[in-house]
């Protein structure tokens, strides 16, 4: 599976929408989407790191890491 975004989560638990976090943030509706939706390809650490202040959350909280089920 990889990388997993779980901004949904974090924005569920924080009770907030896209559009407060994209205000918040300072980036796009659309880029945001991508991002929550796991399609983008890259995140800036300075988006990262306001996304984290806004949530008053970790890095970890919105990426995670799991491990694809191959067997050798």
């Amino acid at each position: 599976m990889g990388i997993v975004i779980n901004l949904d989560v974090m924005m569920a638990k924080r009770k907030m929408s896209l559009n407060t976090l994209s205000e918040q943030v300072g980036i796009t509706l659309s880029n945001l989407s991508i991002l929550k939706q796991g399609k983008a390809k890259a995140i800036r650490l300075s988006t990262l790191e306001l996304i984290c202040k806004v949530l008053e959350c970790q890095p970890g909280d919105i990426i995670a890491y799991e491990p694809d089920d191959i067997i050798a």
